[in-house]
């Protein structure tokens, strides 16, 4: 009986931040091990909700939403598809995406509940500590809620 590999999450985005921790999640738990790689990857996009988006109550908020989601839309398949491409180019060829709507901290620590993920991988942005307090940090929400182990890949300064 061949036993199922063990699913590492990571979280995906627009940013360099999150592609650049796409890539190195791939340089060191897949690409070193070839057709033996050590986990099945998932790849999660939190697609934001519209409304969330606006916070705005109105008339022209019933003729704005149905443009947004056209671009969430878009944006979701654009980010699916650079994970895909970044894969492939890595020889990486067994990828799962799912894009969930919601909050990037509560879609993630779901989507771990719901693969039963050994490990969680987010990019950090790298925000100072006034931003980080305005903004909330994903990565931190994930370490202190996620039911899984969470590494968080910070892109070098250059």
């Amino acid at each position: 009986m061949a036993s199922e590999k063990h699913v590492m999450l990571i979280a995906v985005d627009d940013s360099a931040h999150s592609m650049y921790a796409l890539e190195w999640t791939l340089d060191h738990f897949f690409v070193p091990f070839g057709s033996l790689q050590p986990f099945q990857l998932v790849a999660i996009h939190a697609r934001p909700i519209p409304i969330s988006i606006l916070q705005l109550a109105g008339p022209a908020t019933a003729e704005i939403i149905p443009m947004m989601e056209v671009d969430l839309k878009k944006t979701a398949a654009r980010i699916t598809e650079k994970v895909k491409e970044l894969c492939k180019k890595k020889s990486v060829n067994e990828v799962d995406v799912e894009v969930m709507e919601g909050d990037p901290r509560n879609v993630l620590c779901e989507a771990v509940d719901k693969y039963n993920a050994k490990i969680l991988v987010v990019g950090s942005h790298g925000y100072g500590p006034m931003k980080r307090a305005v903004l909330g940090s994903v990565s931190d929400y994930c370490a202190h809620h996620a039911h899984s182990s969470v590494m968080i890949v910070k892109k070098p300064k250059t």
